[in-house]
């Protein structure tokens, strides 16, 4: 049988040492030996034993603080030796190491896997208080690779000056930057970010970091009683 979907591009990518590797730009290889952590839902294949184990979203404080701010991963463990594949909704996919010290501020709905060694908590964004209804997004921290999925392809800005992002295409920052919230109007920006109903706001950035940009937002959603609801970092992430 012939044919270019059986080029060496497409065939499963083999290596030597256990971990996550990228299979290709849309989905995630993780050859499995003890344990990994996932979205629920985002296994597409795997190979191998494999045990799989709905987390909701990481123990009883976690999942009490994502019931609260609805923000939260809803997590699996999988355990085991094989080979799992992971995507989500053909979204780009993007490993990211952390080393000791490092902490990195994201967007929940953005979390494909990471390595059980990390660990996450759920923190308001710096500058997000009641008048914007709260911010809410996972820190992690300690050593090891994690996965994330961007709506394209995303442009890292090095924040070395005062740098403004959207809010719906902020995908994940440097835990250690500080952030305001803003309402457009106050930065004179007024109707000009897109949006047909309710406020729109702009987030701020300054110190040493980071921040990985989506070329893409989120829409709002209908909430109860018909009211908008902040998409983007809020996520809709209630498992």
């Amino acid at each position: 049988m012939r044919s270019a979907l059986f080029s060496a591009e497409n065939l499963e990518k083999e290596s030597a040492q256990p971990g996550m590797r990228l299979q290709n730009s849309k989905m995630l290889k993780i050859e499995l030996n003890g344990e990994a952590m996932a979205r629920v839902g985002s296994m597409v294949a795997y190979q191998g034993q494999v045990q799989f184990q709905a987390l909701g979203s990481g123990g009883i404080g976690k999942f009490i603080k994502q019931r609260l701010t609805g923000e939260g991963v809803p997590l699996m463990k999988l355990s085991g030796h094989g080979d799992v594949f992971l995507a989500e909704l053909a979204k780009d996919v993007h490993i990211i190491d952390l080393e000791p010290g490092d902490a990195l501020s994201i967007n929940g709905s953005s979390v494909l896997a990471f390595d059980s060694t990390l660990s996450y908590d759920i923190k308001m964004v710096g500058g997000a208080g009641m008048a914007s209804s709260g911010l809410f997004n996972c820190v992690f921290s300690g050593h090891g690779r994690i996965a994330i999925t961007t709506k394209g392809t995303p442009v890292v800005l090095n924040v070395d000056a005062p740098t403004y992002v959207d809010p719906q295409a902020a995908v994940c920052w440097s835990a250690n930057l500080q952030t305001g919230y803003h309402r457009a109007e106050q930065l004179g920006l007024g109707t000009l970010l897109g949006r047909s109903t309710g406020e729109a706001f702009t987030m701020s950035f300054a110190g040493q970091g980071f921040v990985v940009v989506q070329p893409s937002e989120e829409p709002p959603v209908q909430g109860s009683g018909g009211q908008q609801q902040q998409q983007g970092l809020l996520g809709g992430l209630l498992s």
